[in-house]
């Protein structure tokens, strides 16, 4: 007897599986607002027969997926997600050069058509990740703040025309990045508001922050799975996110 998904899971563990989550602890950039990570351990093997941790921490802590629910009323929470919403082919943006140039670099619509123009359109249902490298700065907390004299950080970001373009016409089903934010930090401080991610989770989809090892994927090619522990009515949680690569996509 042959059993054709076993056979499907030998092929895809043929190929290369790249991990786009941080490894995280109490001391792991995080977003300003909260505090870090408590680890406590109340069990151990040598006193106790077994070895236990307790962690506390926010919801939104390390690599880490945004239910709806973060940021708009009356949308979904994380539990409510469909598991084939979590498995999409993967589209990367490469604009870690510009990045590099200018760290409040935000991605608008016209970087994209200009993508677009090299590469051909973005497909639909995909997962868009915007690769700007700077998750290499990871667990560095300055370098990964990047504050001025003043105290403001200078990340970079989605600009709210790329968003809407990729979502209203190449209707891409969900995002992620490097950075804590969805919207670059001068935009944030413009704003006063995180727009692009109130927008982007306003279409009660899903967005994936903190990713890592962007720079090990192909613009195309590759399939992304996100792994979310699934605790009720939670506005997100930390996420083990990865890539599945074709080989023929590296050689």
């Amino acid at each position: 007897m042959t059993y054709p998904l076993w056979d499907q899971l030998q092929t895809l563990k043929s190929h290369t599986w790249v991990d786009l989550t941080h490894t995280f602890n109490a001391h792991s950039p995080h977003f300003s607002a909260f505090e870090g990570a408590h680890v406590e351990t109340p069990f151990n093997v040598k006193q106790d027969g077994f070895f236990v941790q307790e962690w506390r921490f926010v919801t939104q802590y390390g690599t880490h997926i945004d239910a709806p629910i973060h940021f708009v009323d009356n949308t979904r929470y994380l539990h409510e997600l469909n598991l084939k919403e979590l498995v999409l082919p993967l589209i990367v943006l490469n604009f870690s050069e510009a990045v590099e140039k200018d760290p409040d670099f935000i991605l608008t619509r016209h970087h994209i058509e200009k993508w677009e123009a090299l590469n051909g359109p973005i497909e639909p249902d995909t997962f868009v990740a915007f690769r700007s490298d700077w998750s290499k700065r990871w667990p560095n907390v300055e370098k990964f703040e990047n504050k001025d004299s003043d105290g403001q950080q200078h990340l970079p970001g989605w600009g709210l025309d790329a968003l809407k373009y990729l979502i209203e016409e190449r209707h891409v089903k969900a995002i992620g990045h490097e950075t804590f934010d969805t919207d670059a930090s001068i935009d944030i401080r413009k704003h006063g508001d995180i727009i692009g991610e109130r927008y982007i989770l306003g279409q009660n989809t899903y967005q994936i922050e903190l990713l890592n090892h962007l720079d090990q994927l192909p613009e195309r090619g590759a399939v992304i799975y996100h792994i979310p522990p699934k605790p009720d009515k939670a506005p997100g949680f930390p996420v083990r996110s990865f890539a599945i690569v074709p080989n023929t996509t590296l050689s």
